[in-house]
């Protein structure tokens, strides 16, 4: 049998307060569907005139909690994932829903929703600091054996990474053809591994991260620099 899940809200307008309601219900009961909530309104309020007798409308709105199919349930990372991003968005007013995806190294938490600007925040900050979260969690929960879990929102990690794949083979052709280091925006350790991952294989130029977190950045040095101090340096060594 399923467990009836009822708030009262207000609000300046009646739709104001069954908006307020429903927030409410989707904190205290992620996945609800919003279609069967019932609202009752208890009163309209009263706007009064310059503000004297003002009274807020008020309603409350009632629901069956949504049931968790055997099929549906999740353990381990990705219940430690799962958790995690339905409280924030519960927290945030962001509308979405979280798809767990698992492998044998990975657990990947992906939010999907209409708006999620505030869920990935500049360059993915905010979805960084959530997998970080994430991460130290399940380090605490589940020891150093755990796998690694990786938060995701309307497909923005591939289409990142795809621009800092690009970014990263403009500048190498860059450094390259000029003989000079080509420094690029300060980035996080997760953007960071991703240049140095793409152009590990190239023989023209070298990467290195310099500067101090949270300004950290990739250097894309042209080979010829690097072989000319070892050169410089082997001379010296004569």
């Amino acid at each position: 049998m399923s467990e009836e899940v009822s708030v009262e809200a207000s609000g300046e307008t009646v739709g104001e307060a069954k908006w307020s309601a429903l927030r409410e219900l989707e904190r205290l009961a992620p996945g609800v569907d919003r279609e069967a909530v019932q609202f009752q309104v208890v009163s309209e309020g009263e706007r009064g005139l310059l503000g004297v007798g003002y009274a807020p409308a008020r309603v409350v709105a009632t629901v069956d909690r949504p049931e968790v199919a055997p099929e549906d349930a999740v353990e381990g990372e990705a219940a430690i994932a799962k958790e995690l991003l339905e409280r924030v968005l519960a927290t945030s007013g962001v509308g979405g829903a979280v798809r767990i995806d698992e492998s044998d190294d990975e657990v990947r938490a992906t939010v999907t929703g209409d708006d999620l600007g505030l869920l990935i925040g500049r360059h993915g900050q905010m979805l960084d600091a959530l997998q970080y979260l994430a991460n130290a969690i399940g380090h605490r929960r589940l020891g150093e054996d755990r796998r690694r879990i990786v938060v995701d929102a309307a497909g923005y990690r591939a289409r990142r990474e795809a621009t800092l794949e690009s970014l990263a083979r403009r500048s190498a052709e860059q450094a390259a053809a000029t003989g000079h280091n080509v420094e690029l925006e300060p980035m996080s350790a997760v953007e960071r591994r991703i240049v140095h991952e793409s152009l590990k294989d190239d023989a023209e130029v070298t990467t290195a991260s310099e500067g101090v977190e949270p300004n950290r950045y990739v250097v894309v040095v042209p080979q010829r620099s690097v072989d000319r101090g070892a050169a410089d340096e082997e001379q010296v060594s004569d």
